[in-house]
């Protein structure tokens, strides 16, 4: 009798502790959560204060002056032009260099193609800040001064690693026999790609366009470094901004920014779907 009670005790302060674990685990999720989500709802409820003042939150009342003035803010606009074309230029040569280099890696040998992989995903791990000024200082030693061809090099820089990277995940997903059943039946490697590779891999080609642009169009490091005052992209321009008159403008251009990243995630997922884009491909046999 006394060994079962010691050992339903024993149960009993396990099952406690479990508890007390899940419970800290819990706790810990939550507080995560509300770290990061935080800033971005009081982001949003700020650029629709009533108030004509950045004042105390919460806001008094709702309105959608600052959006008003963000879109009458000629120096805001010519900032986000400026990243509509050096985003949307650095995505369409990021693609296809992207696309041609990942397919080159898939067919190298593992060691050759790990190698490879790692040097162009590499600028993803350097600081912008070293990237910024080694690139400025290149630019200045060739002679490129333009600060336009500088700009869409610089975000070439941030996008190539994601075509990359997304185009394979969805190349490791298609199996080597197709494109082999291909040659056999008479094509050549163009027409291999172009009817067997490129269809099953345009999903992915297609999420790594999507988080090219959006994360050039959200660079702020490099593109402090290689424009000038004239031009300059949106994330230089809401920093002018803070230094000179900070006011929810900011805020209100935050909030069009987040709004133009989950219009991209959302067509991403209603065109191929989020999880398929991801390279859920088909299985390799």
């Amino acid at each position: 009798m006394t060994g079962r009670k010691e050992m339903r005790k024993k149960m009993i302060s396990k099952r406690n502790a479990d508890r007390i674990l899940a419970t800290y685990v819990a706790v810990v999720i939550l507080a995560t959560a509300l770290f990061l989500a935080a800033p971005v709802l009081l982001t949003i409820l700020m650029a629709f204060d009533s108030r004509d003042f950045l004042g105390p939150f919460p806001p008094p009342g709702l309105s959608l002056q600052w959006f008003q003035r963000l879109f009458d803010n000629d120096y805001l606009w010519s900032g986000f032009y400026t990243s509509l074309v050096v985003a949307t230029a650095a995505t369409a040569i990021s693609t296809v260099v992207g696309t041609l280099a990942a397919l080159a890696i898939s067919r190298m040998t593992r060691q050759w193609s790990d190698l490879l992989a790692s040097i162009f995903l590499s600028p993803l791990v350097v600081p912008g800040v070293i990237m910024g000024f080694g690139m400025l200082m290149f630019f200045s030693a060739a002679g490129l001064l333009s600060p336009f061809p500088r700009l869409v090099a610089g975000h070439l820089m941030i996008a190539i690693p994601y075509t990359i990277r997304m185009t394979l995940i969805g190349l490791t997903g298609i199996s080597g026999t197709l494109r082999e059943a291909a040659l056999n039946l008479g094509a050549n490697e163009r027409q291999a790609f172009f009817t067997i590779t490129l269809p099953l891999a345009k999903s992915s080609i297609a999420a790594g366009s999507i988080f090219a642009f959006a994360f050039s169009m959200d660079d702020l490091t490099i593109s402090l470094f290689l424009g000038d005052f004239n031009t300059y992209t949106l994330p230089v321009a809401l920093v002018g901004l803070m230094r000179s008159s900070f006011d929810l403008t900011i805020a209100a251009a935050a909030v069009a920014l987040m709004g133009l990243t989950l219009i991209l995630l959302f067509v991403l997922d209603r065109v191929f779907g989020l999880e398929r884009a991801i390279g859920h491909g088909i299985d390799r046999t």
